[in-house]
């Protein structure tokens, strides 16, 4: 049986690659977010997502796995938030790890030991303030994955990760002069479970390409007939069954912020 795994990228507008965490493309470094206390604000945009994102779950029944950034809980406001937002949706809900902060990993030299601490810390953060909500389930930032995340996330006791974005317009995000396949090869090799992202034609029609134009087209050509969502009581039966088929779909809180805060996914 096919199924839709729908799922949500917690990101605000200080963790996108232009403003943080990217060697080339990023405006300031970690170092400037938390000396300016950024860590601690939400913008109006994600705040407008927050909003959109649960009045949307108001509409429909579907059971979604939110991706968090654990430094997000480093706002009181947010805290608060999603503490009720578990609490109202709990048998439908489900969170996996986003990083400690937005690092592309991939897009830096290979640090082992820098991931192996950010996601140590992350996994404490979101298991304390997540609960029994949280799974071992791994998206990278950015979907900047690299082969040698894979035994990282394998040793901390990771179970399934979706971060390949399998299209040739995205492939430097594996690292330099890795492919997709390798990073799935080494995946595989480490007893994680891939749950890549769909694409279509080889072309993106997740996160960014859902506003993206033309690959907004195509990618809700694709949504609107992608399979029915998993059942809230199959999820983690489904998620992590390698038999299972499934269509893993996925866009970003502050996406509910566009067309002044009305913006919903285009699924049915």
């Amino acid at each position: 049986m096919k199924a839709t795994w729908l799922t949500v990228d917690f990101d605000d507008e200080r963790h996108v690659p232009r403003f943080s965490g990217h060697p080339t493309r990023s405006q300031h470094d970690q170092t400037h977010i938390e000396q300016a206390e950024l860590d601690k604000q939400l913008s109006e945009s994600f705040k407008i997502g927050m909003k959109g994102f649960e009045e949307w779950l108001r509409t429909n029944s579907h059971p979604v796995t939110l991706f968090v950034i654990a430094d997000l809980f480093m706002s009181e406001e947010f805290s608060r938030w999603f503490a009720h937002l578990l609490k109202e949706n709990h048998e439908r809900l489900t969170v996996g790890c986003h990083g400690l902060n937005h690092r592309s990993w991939s897009a830096w030299p290979e640090d082992r030991d820098g991931f192996s601490q950010a996601l140590t810390q992350a996994t404490t953060i979101l298991q304390e303030n997540t609960g029994s909500a949280f799974r071992p389930w791994f998206r990278a930032p950015g979907g900047y994955m690299a082969p040698w995340m894979a035994s990282v996330l394998a040793e901390q006791g990771y179970t399934v990760d979706s971060s390949i974005n399998p299209s040739w317009l995205v492939k430097r995000k594996a690292g330099k002069g890795n492919s997709w396949n390798e990073v799935a090869q080494a995946l595989q090799e480490s007893n994680v479970l891939s749950r890549p992202w769909k694409t279509s034609l080889y072309l993106p029609i997740n996160g960014p390409a859902l506003s993206l134009f033309p690959l907004s087209l195509l990618a809700r050509w694709n949504w609107r007939r992608a399979p029915t969502s998993i059942g809230a009581e199959d999820i983690d039966r489904t998620v992590t069954d390698p038999k299972a088929k499934l269509t893993t779909l996925y866009w970003h809180l502050l996406d509910h912020a566009r067309q002044q805060g009305t913006w919903t996914p285009p699924f049915d």
